[in-house]
């Protein structure tokens, strides 16, 4: 069967890829419906979808496939959305080489002989799922509000609170831990504040040496100090008009804070080797990961540079308290990243979103992202699964049901309340807001046995009357 360069009518064609056609096929073909295009290599396979939207695929493997004819296969076929099936002879499933081919590039398979009703119905399912998928296409994740991925209560709060330190100078602190996005955050406020034209300058305060810190803020003189061959403006002048970035605040070295605070207070700064103050307007906005309350109270970090800077405070929530972000998050980075990896991916495997649900995240957003990468390019299947990004899988362990966490916090708090008044009821009874012989029924019916001090209840020696009512409860329990 021959081709030609008209646009192909893509409705009920097929593009069957073989050395050697099967005429008989194709007249099968035809009496079911299906136009077929024949392609003797995967080069003029491409040809053709280039000229139009093929959806369904028939590619005919060879009696004995090798890893480079099956290598130049997927080549072509991971390239297009089109949805392939296989023809192979009997037994050859049993290949690993052609097992796995099948399942990494194939939506169906079907064997010798092969004109019968089971490869109409594997062509007419994968034209279906194609154009179901054509017209229900799921938009690719992309950048939401403020340029960040998410949407749970805690960015809702973080987004609003961006908003308003968007209309104002005053100096904001962003606070959280690593790799929770806090330049972006800072660059989403510089972007929403009447200095948006302006600089956005940012500076990693862990990153420059104490002794050369003061000249890459304020900038030198030129024959400042031996090296110094020309004048350089620092990072706070080139800011000016613009916004500030102090990252990793919390990590500056003391002797560097005190430099920083005069510049705060007085609005001005003098390069070094400089003969006079430069006046500099700029809004400053700080972050770090560490706990700055207690970076105070240690007196590692000067209390007066402390509420200079935070003025307005900003809290980044970490990944972990962040639910449903983290699937939006995953697929975010997968849509950057797919076109590293050898296969053409589908997206994550059900396992593989419990795991990231389930996992502590330390290294938060940065750490997801470059955990979804490599999966990207390690991955062995057309899905990613929790094995491909390195996570432990989720246990299969039973179900609990409410009544069972009820009951199990019930029976937790009157034990820490019997431990912490030493097993005396009266007291116990008192902080649970309940009447001693509801205490003891509840003791009962949770088998918690009261702890005895020479055969008595340890608060046996204050009892009174209500003893006989706990003594009643016990028996109707």
């Amino acid at each position: 069967m021959t081709t030609t360069c008209t646009p192909v009518d893509t409705e009920r064609t097929v593009l069957y890829v073989s050395s050697s056609p099967d005429q008989k096929l194709v007249e099968f073909l035809a009496a079911a419906g299906w136009q077929a295009l024949h392609a003797k290599s995967t080069a003029a396979a491409e040809r053709l979808i280039e000229r139009g939207d093929i959806k369904v695929g028939l590619v005919e493997l060879p009696a004995h496939c090798t890893s480079q004819h099956l290598s130049a296969l997927a080549l072509c076929m991971r390239r297009v959305e089109t949805n392939w099936v296989a023809q192979i002879a009997p037994g050859q499933a049993d290949h690993e080489l052609v097992s796995r081919f099948i399942l990494d590039y194939c939506f169906d398979y079907v064997t010798r002989p092969w004109l019968n009703d089971r490869l109409v119905f594997a062509l007419g399912h994968a034209h279906g799922l194609s154009s179901l998928r054509k017209v229900q296409v799921a938009p690719e994740p992309s950048l939401g509000r403020h340029g960040m991925v998410g949407q749970c209560e805690a960015m809702q709060q973080l987004y609003r609170r961006i908003d308003k330190c968007g209309v104002t100078d005053a100096p904001v602190f962003i606070a959280g831990e690593s790799g929770t996005g806090k330049e972006l955050t800072a660059r989403a406020i510089h972007d929403r504040s009447p200095r948006a034209r302006s600089t956005f300058v940012a500076i990693n305060c862990a990153a420059i040496p104490p002794s050369l810190l003061q000249a890459e803020l304020f900038g030198h003189e030129r024959g400042a100090f031996t090296g110094a061959l020309q004048r350089k403006i620092g990072r706070i002048e080139s800011a000016d008009k613009g916004t500030l970035f102090l990252d990793e605040i919390g990590d500056m070295p003391h002797e560097c804070q005190a430099v920083l605070l005069r510049f705060l207070q007085e609005g001005t700064i003098e390069r070094l080797g400089g003969t006079g103050p430069i006046k500099i307007d700029v809004r400053v906005i700080s972050a770090t990961h560490v706990d700055l309350d207690k970076a105070v109270e240690d007196g590692r970090f000067r209390s007066d540079l402390y509420h200079r800077l935070c003025v307005l405070r900003l809290i980044e929530p970490p990944l972990r308290e962040r639910g449903g972000d983290i699937k939006l998050l995953a697929n975010y980075a997968l849509s950057m990243y797919k076109q590293d990896g050898a296969r053409k991916l589908r997206g994550l495997s059900s396992d593989a979103i419990v795991a990231m649900s389930n996992y502590p995240w330390p290294g938060n957003v940065r750490e997801l992202i470059n955990c979804v990468r490599r999966a990207v390019v390690m991955s062995e299947g057309r899905f990613i699964t929790a094995s491909d990004l390195g996570l432990p899988e989720a246990e299969n362990g039973p179900a609990v049901t409410l009544a069972e966490i009820r009951s199990k916090a019930e029976k937790d708090a009157i034990e820490h309340a019997l431990q912490r008044h030493g097993y005396k009821l009266s007291d116990a009874a008192a902080e649970l807001g309940i009447s001693r012989a509801t205490l003891y029924r509840l003791m009962h019916a949770n088998r918690l046995h009261p702890e005895v001090t020479g055969g008595r209840l340890a608060d046996a020696a204050g009892a009174d009357a209500d003893d006989e009512a706990e003594r009643q409860a016990s028996s109707l329990a």
